[in-house]
């Protein structure tokens, strides 16, 4: 049964397309259930014989297999793209190396084209998408009978326009034909209400030899103030124990009434995320297991994960967007990732909701300054700022990614072309763990003592 959103959705989609209009844009809070709209949508269309095929496109292997299961189920039919299938689900990835006779289809037949999480593909002109942008235009709009895009995050850290999307004039804020955000789905009980943990030190002592000791009163004076970086903070082993601790408490209060729930640990590197993956199993005595994409089959391994009784599963990228794993219900945050978008989407990992009793979401991370801005606007569905700004001001004004990555604009280009998993799990893959804070290991040292800010950002509506 559809969700009351899900039907307004549909409707509204529906009138948009009898009435002429060609390309759609659905804004859900992730874990609102986007893919299942989107197949009644695309089921409603071939009942009616406006459509004779679905193609969908998703950012990851693991999504664009959530997809093609959640159409498959619709329809009742294959969803593999084969003869006698009513669609087929691919990665962006794809588009890159399909023939020129895939493409015929949008030729020679009246074709859906569905566009999950469509904040990957950039550029309103071919001069400056990005590949998966690129082919969108040129092979796909006009072509298309329809297109549908969806998305849970409607901009893109790097500032650049989302392909297909409209924005208004002149301040640049993206239109969105319907949205439904996060407080609504907690008021609708669609998504569980979020509590964010802030934690911070308040005495951080910094020594080196030219300088004598340093003390800062917290994390955002500490990284603001002082050659420290934010990798060395998180990667500090009395902060990391100190979050696991404070996370492992929280999904052992969780467990008492809900025992298959679980956590997710997000890691800065695979090194990192072994740690961790230590310390949860040796220290606290967790039950944990690790998913990156170095494993021959990640999607069993998380479909294992997702159907056992394990607390923990730790990870860098695998499981950040459009990942279902409905039990995760706390995440301790230890990535060097910093951008809203992600941390939106990492979010969204514990919010959707079970039949289970308990049905708390806590995401415990580190005050830093941008990611406590972050949370204290988890409110907003669309940023009151402009989304989108000309290349030159991005390039000279954002920083995506850690710099180290980095050495010029054309390599950042060419790495976010590649899949997100691979994207967060490999540019940390040929470096140590903290590689750039070795030397601040030994002169770093926590002298206060830890504090929290929870934020729960809906709570009135509980």
């Amino acid at each position: 049964m559809l969700r009351k959103w899900q039907i307004e959705a549909v409707n509204l989609s529906l009138h948009k397309y009898e009435n002429g209009q060609q390309d759609i844009l659905l804004l859900a809070t992730p874990g609102a259930g986007k893919s299942i709209a989107a197949a009644e949508i695309a089921y409603r269309l071939k009942q009616t014989h406006e459509i004779d095929f679905i193609l969908c496109f998703s950012p990851s292997l693991i999504v664009a297999e959530g997809m093609r299961s959640t159409f498959s189920y619709r329809f009742n039919a294959s969803f593999h793209g084969t003869i006698g299938a009513v669609g087929g689900s691919y990665t962006y990835q794809n588009m890159l190396y399909l023939s020129d006779d895939f493409w015929q289809i949008l030729e020679n037949h009246n074709v859906l084209v569905v566009f999950d999480e469509i904040h990957h593909c950039s550029g309103s002109d071919v001069s400056e998408s990005n590949a998966w942008g690129e082919k969108i235009l040129t092979k796909i709009q006009s072509k298309a009978k329809y297109t549908l895009a969806l998305t849970g995050t409607p901009w893109r850290s790097d500032f650049t326009p989302i392909t297909l999307a409209k924005y208004t004039d002149p301040d640049n804020q993206i239109y969105c034909d319907y949205i439904y955000g996060l407080g609504e789905a907690v008021r609708d009980k669609v998504c569980r209400n979020p509590h964010l943990v802030l934690v911070d030190n308040n005495t951080f002592q910094v020594t080196k030899s030219e300088e004598g000791k340093q003390t800062f009163g917290s994390v955002s004076e500490l990284l603001k103030h002082s050659s420290v970086n934010y990798e060395s903070v998180i990667t500090h082993p009395e902060t990391m124990n100190y979050l696991l601790k404070l996370s492992c408490h929280k999904l052992a209060e969780v467990r008492k009434d809900n025992p298959e729930a679980a956590g997710l640990v997000v890691a800065s590197s695979v090194s990192h995320a072994i740690e961790l993956l230590n310390i949860l199993k040796t220290k606290f005595k967790q039950t944990a297991t690790i998913v990156t994409y170095r494993h021959d089959n990640p999607l069993n391994e998380i479909a294992n994960f997702r159907s056992s009784d394990t607390q923990w599963i730790v990870s860098v990228g695998m499981i950040s967007e459009g990942t279902d794993i409905p039990r995760l219900q706390v995440c301790c945050h230890l990535s060097t990732v910093k951008t809203e978008l992600y941390f939106r989407q990492v979010l969204g990992r514990i919010l959707r909701v079970t039949q289970s009793k308990n049905q708390e979401a806590w995401l415990f991370t580190i005050a830093e300054s941008k990611l406590t801005e972050f949370a204290e606007r988890i409110d907003e569905d669309i940023p009151d700022y402009s989304v989108i700004e000309r290349y030159i001001e991005r390039a000279q004004k954002t920083n995506l990614l850690p710099t180290m990555v980095f050495e010029n604009l054309a390599d950042a280009s060419e790495l976010t072309q590649r899949p997100l998993s691979e994207r967060l799990e490999t540019m940390f893959d040929d470096l140590p763990l903290n590689s750039n804070a070795n030397s601040f290991f030994s002169n770093i040292a926590l002298q206060g003592d830890f504090k929290q800010r929870v934020i729960s950002v809906f709570s009135y509506m509980i």
